[in-house]
């Protein structure tokens, strides 16, 4: 999964109504802030820690603030949060941390999964129209990629990657490693990005798939054209990463981020 630290949401460009909307739905009065919320200066982080052991937020705060998830529009939740990921590629980075949040808080009242629904309808629906939202918005189609790698990378059923995930997210880096998206910058970075975080996964999840993916990624390399020098850099880098068991060693690690530094 992703990395364990405490991350911050930037939230600051929603409206009033919606930051409460999601701050509700991020807490449950019967959790001990197993996905806690908390406001600093117009940001919410959600913490992995109980309410107890956290010092930033006061009990008096909790008491008044702190409702049950199932009192909101939890689809309408869902809705909100892809719509911000397609449009700011910090927060479509991270999202998934927060949705496994509501799902987490979601599944103690009763066993719903409103949340959990919602979500996965609206990654239906773009996946479906991901050729027309590449082209009216390459910076949005980036965030798409980026949103559902995050989603796979967080949930969870008995533990494993959602199934239903596989398919949609291996098509989509199958569309970044086609030579049209690999004259883009964007989309090579997006494409190396995502094999760093869910790469391995993939492959145990379905080989074949990753086996024909990365025949893409060399020929891509290999093309004679319409690549630039950090391009390649970068699918050189992950043949290499995926080569070596989905580690980076000391010397490549040396070779390749001086590389893109410099």
């Amino acid at each position: 999964m992703g990395e364990p630290s405490r991350e911050e949401y930037k939230i600051q460009s929603f409206d009033a109504e919606t930051q409460q909307l999601l701050k509700t739905a991020l807490k449950a009065p019967s959790l001990e802030c197993t996905a806690a919320c908390f406001e600093t200066d117009g940001e919410y982080s959600v913490c992995q820690r109980s309410y107890s052991n956290c010092s930033r937020l006061m009990p008096s705060r909790c008491n008044t603030q702190h409702r049950n998830p199932g009192a909101v529009d939890l689809e309408k939740v869902a809705n909100v949060i892809v719509d911000h990921s397609l449009q700011d590629c910090v927060f479509s980075k991270e999202a998934g941390r927060m949705c496994y949040a509501i799902i987490q808080a979601e599944s103690k009242q009763a066993g719903q999964s409103v949340f959990r629904r919602g979500l996965l309808n609206r990654l239906q629906q773009e996946y479906q129209a991901r050729e027309q939202l590449r082209a009216r918005s390459l910076q949005g189609w980036v965030c798409y990629v980026t949103f559902i790698c995050n989603i796979f990378d967080y949930l969870r059923v008995n533990n494993i990657p959602m199934m239903a995930l596989v398919n949609p997210v291996y098509d989509c880096l199958f569309r970044l490693a086609q030579p049209d998206s690999l004259s883009k910058e964007e989309e090579v970075d997006c494409l190396v990005l995502q094999l760093h975080r869910v790469g391995e996964q993939l492959e145990k999840m379905n080989g074949q798939r990753m086996d024909e993916l990365f025949v893409l990624i060399r020929d891509g390399f290999l093309l004679p054209t319409g690549l630039s020098s950090l391009a390649q850099l970068l699918l050189l880098e992950i043949i290499e990463f995926r080569a070596a068991g989905w580690k980076t060693t000391p010397a490549a690690h040396k070779y390749y981020y001086s590389e893109v530094s410099d």
